[in-house]
């Protein structure tokens, strides 16, 4: 294991550098429990928040692999007279492209941590979310341009649920994680968390346990290793979990900028070359960034709210300077 001495000030949770089966650098620091003192460690599982729209992306254009869905199917064919401020023209293509244009219910442009308008405790289904999805005017006409829409993701799974006929946990574990050989990951209500899995702090203090949706959805709720990571990257571009020409599509770059040097595709940021999964809430963040062309997966989860995104990063950069 090379010593890559990554910087952990203020951060709790793992950060880890890998690549085919080699673990470069691992290291897990902070409490995962702070009420009975039980320690990160490199099993144990974080929750992603926003990370989880990469495997949204995923589920869905395996549907339109399976022809239940095309990119050009709007979510009016499926949704039917729900949510009827989402524009008729309004494709699926535009909803993973975060180029819909539809109201968001929770909108980052605005305030990227603001409260739900529901008690977190009533959003336990993904058609629950119908109570917090409407009333949202359209933002600007479909295609337009890029802005990052939680909502759309919701949509997105509640257009899942539907054409499927199965719940949108229960798909992704079918259609991602189970191919992808995760077998420490899933989609679990916030009062049946799986063993091993790390307590949201806020920076008060204070676990993040009233700020979560009890069931997440397309836009968040997904938990997992970094192991488990590593595995999804490794499977997602060796065609175990779309065939490669899906692969192409979701990591094809459809916005070259989204404002901060990044680009987007469908479901998966773009730089420098790597993939990127990356995702923040109230006592979470999570980044995961793979290299298609050496194998290499450095991954930062962490259940406070820390600057993972920057360690992950610099963390990639050193990896990368110890192969030449």
């Amino acid at each position: 294991m090379v010593d890559l001495a990554p910087d952990l000030d203020g951060f709790s949770g793992v950060l880890s550098a890998r690549r085919g089966d080699d673990v470069i650098g691992e290291w897990a620091v902070g409490m995962a429990d702070r009420t009975w003192s039980i320690p990160n460690t490199p099993d144990t599982r974080f929750g992603l928040a926003s990370g989880t729209k990469t495997f949204t992306a995923l589920t869905v254009l395996s549907l339109v692999g399976e022809g239940a869905l095309s990119l050009g199917t709007t979510a009016r064919e499926v949704l039917g007279n729900d949510l009827p401020l989402i524009a008729d023209d309004v494709t699926i293509d535009h909803l993973l492209t975060h180029r819909s244009g539809i109201g968001d219910y929770l909108d980052e442009e605005v305030d990227a941590l603001a409260p739900m308008t529901v008690p977190v405790q009533q959003l336990d289904s993904t058609p629950a979310y119908l109570a917090v999805l409407g009333g949202f005017p359209t933002k600007f006409p479909a295609g337009e341009r890029f802005s990052y829409c939680n909502g759309g993701f919701v949509v997105l799974a509640l257009i899942a649920e539907r054409v499927s006929g199965t719940s949108f946990a229960e798909l992704v574990k079918q259609r991602v994680f189970t191919p992808a050989g995760m077998t420490a990951s899933s989609m679990p209500r916030s009062d049946a968390l799986p063993p091993s899995t790390a307590t949201g702090y806020k920076d008060d203090g204070r676990t993040n346990v009233f700020e979560l949706p009890v069931q997440g959805s397309g836009d968040g709720g997904a938990h997992s290793t970094a192991l488990d990571l590593h595995r999804f990257w490794l499977a997602l571009t060796g065609g175990r979990v779309l065939p490669a020409e899906l692969v192409a599509i979701a990591t094809a770059p459809v916005t070259p900028d989204t404002g901060d040097g990044m680009g987007y595709g469908r479901g998966v940021w773009l730089d420098a070359g790597d993939l990127v999964l990356a995702g923040g809430d109230h006592g979470v963040t999570a980044v995961s960034r793979h290299d298609p062309r050496t194998g290499t997966t450095v991954t930062g989860l962490a259940n406070v709210e820390a600057p993972t995104f920057d360690r992950v990063r610099a963390l990639m950069a050193t990896v990368r300077a110890g192969m030449r």
